[in-house]
């Protein structure tokens, strides 16, 4: 029987995940938004659903200007969902998050999910700029290291 950690450990080997958290935090240096990448084996029928409800565990939405970003990788059952706290939902453009997942989906489907996820990482933090540009008294307010749980359904 394989583990659920042993997939994810071949997915994202720790090296990789220190990798991922050095491009949020380099991303967040462009603005005062937050992005985290949060990984789970399943989540069931409805991948939104999934990650909203993972949003509110992690305590996403407590950032000052509402404007955390949730990249949510479910690695056995193969989806994936980028979702962003209200402050951010009101200005980025529709489809905005559509292409994000598609592009990340191609980079793991290529066996690419460390290059895709900084990808994804670089081009979230390009675009939060230009809504929530950095200021110099920018708190780093969530944790920017890959996150995981193991349950069956986040």
């Amino acid at each position: 029987m394989v583990h659920h950690q042993q997939v994810f450990d071949a997915l994202l080997p720790p090296e990789q995940r220190h990798r991922i958290a050095d491009a949020i935090t380099a991303a967040e240096r462009l603005t005062s938004g937050e992005i985290c990448v949060h990984a789970t084996p399943h989540c069931g029928d409805n991948v939104m659903d999934a990650a909203a409800r993972t949003f509110d565990r992690l305590k996403l939405y407590c950032t000052e200007r509402r404007n955390a970003v949730l990249i949510y990788v479910v690695y056995i059952d193969r989806k994936l969902a980028v979702l962003g706290d209200s402050g951010i939902n009101d200005v980025v453009p529709d489809g905005y998050w559509d292409d994000i997942v598609a592009r990340l989906s191609e980079a793991l489907a290529d066996g690419r999910a460390a290059d895709g996820l900084c990808e994804a990482i670089n081009d979230i933090g390009r675009k939060l700029a230009a809504f929530f540009p950095a200021n110099r008294n920018d708190v780093n307010e969530l944790s920017n290291d890959v996150t995981y749980s193991d349950e069956e359904y986040d």
